[in-house]
């Protein structure tokens, strides 16, 4: 048995990009505790986002915007610290994983109690996960985490063991994230419609006092809170009183409201704001988001898009640094695989993402689509005519998209832009009634490729089975790390070659934030952790 955490299962998972070459951006948090003396308790942050899910249950919930508040209510069975990937004590003390990855036992802290007094007990465990895979359409990141699970067992009071049919080497991992975050049991049972209305109840530093769908999240301090994650500097409380989260989607009132003092720090900078927000003073905090990166995920079973040369197509077709230099955040990457570089077993496939339009041009000439009068192609009548579905959670989305619009226009493609609302993505992706979606996937493991591209699973973007379902079932199976990275590299090759999805940039999360805001901290998925955080 090994204790605490097997390294050969969980990498090191997510670094912080470095500063940009104007100073404006910092990987680390938000100020500091030298110049305006020790942290200070008390006070409201309040934080503007783009949009809102539609949903107040962390483990219903994918959106950035949304998880920002629900991160601060839940609290996991382990934590993964970003600067290295370990993963290290939460709500669990410790934890015994067996040599072939199968059975994971945890070791519960004494004296947690959830928000309406009730304890946190292996049995409460045992529920959530027994619950997740029943929730439902919102419920699919979660539920992919305990795939394959065989049962979960309260040995004792303070002991939960869950085994898997096969070795599952990203439990452990996923045993960290706020989709797994463990709420009461008053929440667990309750419908998924009614936790994602009403908000739930669970053990974190912050309680949900107030949700109104598509205006804001307040969360106020749990009081006699002490069992927070071994990476927080603060034992006990946290510092603020309250957090106001703020749905605020125009980049540009978002960007006035730091500037004028009436929010204290902001979600989704664009490149364009950088500029205006130094001058102000503002703290810029950027750090590369790890999992799938942004992509057209192109759906394989429309006509066009079942042949791979027009897939192929695509892929050369988008000028990946064009894009970064002109709409992301200072120290965004251009995709060079469907992984983030920050990623555990990421490989760098740039030679197959380089913009090559002369090959995309000669590619639909082989698949049979002809320019017409207008630059588009057709073939038997019909246009190369596709849209994309996307969701306005993030101020670079529409023009990043307008971007890969043009350069496809370039090669005969006809790029159609639909909008729709954040709320509508789950529905969007069961139903798969599109030809591309833009978005990516935050996760600090590698099996967030199995989750997103198997066949066995939600398929979201109608692969067909091929060789790929088998090396992403062995990857999630294989707990020796040599293994799995080679299993993962030709995963990653495998997507590349038949252009499944088109990668286009690395997600980088850059928040702004009022000079008074000390330590504001990323956590390993690029989210925020804001127990430590204080105003001074």
């Amino acid at each position: 048995m090994h204790r605490h955490f097997v390294r050969r299962a969980v990498v090191a998972a997510v670094v912080a990009l470095g500063v940009s070459a104007a100073g404006a951006c910092s990987s680390g948090s938000a100020g500091g505790s030298g110049s305006d003396g020790p942290p200070q308790p008390g006070g409201t942050l309040t934080f503007a986002v783009s949009s809102d899910a539609g949903c107040a249950d962390p483990q219903q919930v994918g959106s950035n915007d949304t998880i920002y508040a629900l991160r601060q209510v839940v609290d996991s069975l382990t934590d993964q610290d970003p600067a290295t990937g370990k993963i290290v004590p939460w709500l669990a003390q410790s934890w015994d994983v067996s040599p072939d990855a199968t059975t994971f036992t945890f070791h519960l802290r004494s004296g947690v109690t959830f928000s309406d007094g009730s304890p946190l007990t292996a049995q409460v465990v045992k529920d959530n996960f027994d619950a997740v895979p029943h929730l439902g359409a919102l419920g699919t990141l979660a539920a992919g985490y305990l795939s394959g699970v065989q049962s979960t067992t309260a040995l004792d009071p303070t002991t939960v063991q869950v085994k898997f049919a096969q070795p599952n080497a990203q439990f452990l991992q996923a045993s960290s994230t706020y989709s797994l975050g463990i709420e009461s049991s008053a929440s667990v049972h309750k419908t998924p419609q009614e936790k994602c209305s009403q908000g739930v109840v669970a053990s974190g530093p912050f309680v949900q006092s107030q949700y109104v769908p598509n205006q804001s999240t307040t969360l106020t301090k749990r009081t006699g809170y002490g069992w927070g994650s071994s990476l927080w500097k603060k034992k006990g409380e946290a510092y603020l009183d309250k957090l106001v989260f703020k749905v605020v989607p125009e980049a540009g009132v978002r960007l006035g409201s730091l500037q004028s003092g009436q929010v204290d720090a902001i979600g989704s900078v664009g490149k364009a704001d950088e500029a205006a927000l130094k001058s102000a003073g503002v703290n810029l905090l950027a750090r590369a988001n790890p999992g799938v990166v942004f992509q057209l995920g192109l759906n394989s079973s429309r006509p066009a898009l079942k042949d791979e040369k027009v897939r192929q197509a695509i892929q050369v077709a988008v000028d990946r640094q064009q894009i970064v230099d002109t709409v992301f955040p200072s120290g965004t990457r251009p995709a060079t695989s469907s992984l983030s570089h920050t990623t555990p077993y990421y490989t760098n496939l740039a030679q197959s993402f380089g913009h090559d339009a002369a090959k995309a041009n000669a590619l639909l000439d082989e698949a049979g689509w002809v320019r017409g009068a207008d630059g588009i192609r057709q073939r038997d009548g019909k246009r190369l005519s596709l849209s994309v579905d996307w969701f306005a959670n993030a101020a670079t989305n529409q023009p990043a998209l307008e971007l890969i619009q043009q350069q496809l226009k370039a090669v005969g493609v006809d790029l159609v832009l639909k909008q729709l609302p954040i709320a509508q993505i789950a529905q969007v992706q069961q139903a798969g009634d599109y030809d591309a979606l833009w978005g990516n996937v935050t996760r600090a493991d590698p099996d967030i490729l199995r989750s997103s591209f198997s066949t066995h699973l939600s398929n979201y973007y109608r692969v067909p089975p091929s060789e790929l379902d088998r090396l992403l079932d062995q990857q999630a199976a294989t707990a020796d790390a040599t293994k799995r990275e080679e299993l993962v590299k030709q995963a990653q090759q495998s997507l590349a070659q038949h252009a499944f999805v088109v990668p286009v940039v690395e997600l980088q999360t850059e928040l702004g934030a009022a000079a008074k805001v000390h330590d504001l901290n990323f956590e390993a998925s690029s989210r925020i952790q804001l127990h430590d955080t204080w105003l001074g």
